[in-house]
């Protein structure tokens, strides 16, 4: 569908008014996998460093290993949801461990991997008392 014409729009149902209003028509292709992992981690305001900050304000660092972000990326695809989706993937996999945080004391490090995505594990923690932990 490269080609969409206003009266194509007009067969789908819009109005004449409300398509005169658009001055350009234009289509776009569905993200990859690629795109929407890389949506997560780098604009400005990615998802990832939005978590990032709020743990950071509990003195936890947060990490995400490659395989949890690719998990996102493909759960996204799998619901035809973009890169609008990936916001409630994470939101529903971020939301208790962010409400457990502050009540677990001597942790530094929470890190998110592939089983925490898809439901199959609980993150793993760092804490400060650790060996080799600096």
């Amino acid at each position: 569908m490269p080609f969409v014409q206003p009266e194509d729009l007009i067969k789908y149902g819009m109005i004449p008014e409300f398509i005169g209003r658009l001055p350009i028509l234009a289509t776009l292709d569905d993200l990859s996998l690629e795109a929407l992992a890389r949506i997560l981690t780098e604009p400005r305001n990615a998802l990832v460093k939005q978590y990032k900050k709020l743990f950071e304000m509990e003195g936890v660092s947060l990490r995400f290993t490659e395989e949890s972000l690719q998990a996102i990326a493909r759960d996204a695809l799998k619901r035809k949801s973009g890169a609008r989706g990936l916001r409630a993937i994470l939101e529903s996999v971020m939301l208790d461990i962010m409400y457990d945080i502050p009540s677990m004391h001597g942790i530094r490090e929470c890190v998110i991997n592939e089983e925490v995505i898809h439901r199959k594990g609980a993150p793993l923690y760092l804490y400060e008392n650790q060996v080799g932990y600096a």
